[in-house]
């Protein structure tokens, strides 16, 4: 997927970097399992991956992109599950039984 830089847009509320908390939809994998579409994880980054055939979440900053992203057995997030609590906690130890 190409990798953009967020265009920032004060008056729709676009901030670069994104930084705080946003949620996750289109939750499609194993890594995700107990968790629901509209949970929240912590961002602090200035570009995204384009959401493509292997996005497995996605959030939206301006445009929707992809959260995180699997192919074969690479899984990569764009958002911190160290810093993003209980549910960062859920889904490090589903990467853990992958």
């Amino acid at each position: 997927a190409d990798v953009r830089r967020f265009e920032p847009c004060p008056e729709a509320g676009v901030k670069v970097p994104h930084m705080g908390w946003n949620v996750l939809s289109a939750l499609n994998t194993r890594l995700f399992d107990g968790l629901d579409d509209g949970t929240y994880v912590y961002f602090v980054h200035s570009f995204a991956a384009d959401v493509s055939a292997d996005s497995i979440a996605v959030s939206a900053n301006g445009r929707l992109f992809s959260a995180a992203l699997n192919r074969e057995n690479f899984y990569g997030v764009q958002f911190h599950p160290e810093k993003s609590g209980d549910v960062g906690e859920v889904i490090l130890r589903n990467f853990m039984k992958l």
